[in-house]
């Protein structure tokens, strides 16, 4: 034993030095005089032969909290068990729910109180042998380990278990503190009925479906959904529970009229598109930008209006949020109307914008009627020693830098006022020892403790200036705007 704690001190020791040689190399300097600093980073570029690069380094301006003029950090809030600021209190339902109040957007807690949902995703300790080795040693067992984890997390500003959460883990410890952790739940519904039904498979990141065509309109479809949805029920009476999830990344796509004509013949999917031609008396050929606008909604309507019916059927006290759009579906206007018919919010992973853009912000809100959060996002650093070659985000020198990206990525969100939280990914490093893992998840440093559960402590100093100062952060743009 003696032997395996001495390896584990080196480690951390050898670890540490890395992060303090990295961060030496070069330094971002914050001048509070100025609007905003420079922060350098790689950019990965998507090639037409589906391989992945990066561009050198390159200058990115980053707004951080010391450069919000005459903005004063404040004292900390009075703050309700959940996370909710202790002023203004409405309807206390005994579960999460979204208000808006004065123009902007709000979670509002079981209590009653201002929300919002401040995550992490994948709070679970799954790896490599050596990766639970290393909790054993550091932690004794899981349950420390989690509750050891959950106390980080509150005491850096975070509130809630974003999706891949250890939810089982999570409600147990719930049980016995005094300040639960909220927690969400992805659900899966397309994804598991594809791997029911058969011809599914995996990509980077998510569920891969034939032709990028989804079996919504398949016959045992909406069966499923309510069979699926039963288990729901067992947690309709927990006010820790945020909401449901119901898939991840699926591929709503422009093209979905010509994907789903293309799959084989006597597929419920090409039927349904040859029958809605038929319905609207066009061919093939006859098909326009408009149509394929029109059918794509058709696609989000169907799947949406099932899921959501399921969903509240077992469990009509928690949000229905969505199931995290990845790609270009969130920047058309017909589908994300139908969307917002369905949804108590709109859940969108956000990548390659180092500061979220307005105008792309607006639009999710004013077409779908919905607030929305952003649930995966992130940054990598070089001086973790990591290859850092694998996922969709930035790649940044320290990890410092990766705090500065934080704050001003999420200084952007609460600017708006119909955003109503953000799910960073995610709390731990990929483990490149693990097996099974999609290939997105392989050697990156994309948590906020290695995965020898080693805090990245730069990195989470600039995540609880923020976090903390949340709510201040929303009257100061208020204020002003």
């Amino acid at each position: 034993m003696r032997h395996t704690i001495n390896q584990h001190l080196l480690f951390n020791l050898l670890l540490a030095a890395v992060v303090f040689s990295g961060c030496s190399e070069k330094t971002t300097e914050i001048e509070k005089d100025q609007l905003f600093t420079y922060v350098d980073a790689k950019v990965r570029v998507y090639h037409d032969d589906g391989t992945r690069t990066y561009e050198d380094y390159q200058p990115f301006e980053t707004r951080t909290i010391a450069h919000l003029p005459d903005f004063a950090p404040s004292p900390a809030p009075m703050l309700s068990k959940y996370g909710g600021i202790m002023s203004e209190q409405q309807e206390a339902t005994g579960y999460f729910y979204v208000k808006k109040i004065d123009n902007r957007w709000w979670g509002i807690d079981p209590l009653g109180y201002r929300y919002i949902n401040i995550a992490l995703n994948s709070l679970n300790a799954k790896g490599s042998d050596k990766t639970q080795q290393a909790l054993i040693d550091k932690f004794g067992d899981k349950e420390k380990w989690l509750n050891t984890t959950l106390d980080l997390l509150q005491e850096h500003g975070f509130n809630c278990a974003g999706s891949w959460s250890d939810t089982e883990a999570i409600v147990a410890a719930n049980k016995a503190r005094e300040r639960p952790m909220a927690y969400c739940i992805n659900w899966n519904f397309m994804a598991r009925y594809g791997r029911k039904r058969g011809g599914t498979f995996q990509q980077p990141g998510h569920t891969g479906y034939p032709n990028d065509a989804i079996f919504v309109f398949d016959p045992e479809f909406a069966k499923f959904c309510d069979t699926h949805a039963q288990q729901i029920a067992e947690y309709k009476d927990d006010p820790n529970l945020f909401g449901h999830f119901s898939d991840n990344e699926m591929p709503f796509k422009i093209s979905a009229l010509d994907d789903y004509l293309s799959l084989p013949k006597g597929d419920h999917g090409r039927i349904a598109a040859e029958a809605w031609l038929k319905e609207k008396e066009i061919t093939e050929a006859q098909i326009t930008q408009e149509h394929r606008e029109a059918f794509m909604a058709l696609v989000g309507e169907k799947y949406f209006s099932l899921v959501s019916a399921a969903i509240r059927k077992y469990d009509p006290n928690h949000m229905y949020i969505g199931a995290r759009f990845y790609d270009n579906e969130k920047h058309h206007e017909q589908f994300m109307r139908a969307v917002g018919k369905y949804v108590d919010i709109v859940s969108n992973n956000y990548y390659n914008h180092w500061t979220p853009d307005p105008k792309h912000l607006e639009e999710w809100a004013a077409w779908t009627g919905r607030p929305f959060i952003v649930t995966e996002y992130y940054t990598k650093g070089e001086d973790s020693g990591m290859g850092n070659t694998s996922g969709a985000g930035w790649i940044v020198r320290t990890q410092n830098d990766r705090g500065l990206f934080y704050q001003n990525y999420n200084m952007a969100l609460l600017e708006t006022k119909d955003c109503v939280g953000w799910h960073y990914f995610k709390y731990q490093d990929n483990d490149p020892e693990a097996k099974g893992v999609d290939p997105s998840n392989v050697d990156a440093n994309k948590g906020i403790v290695s995965n020898r559960y080693v805090p990245w402590t730069p990195l989470l100093n600039r995540m609880r200036e923020l976090n903390t100062q949340a709510y201040a952060i929303v009257k100061y743009f208020d204020d002003i705007n």
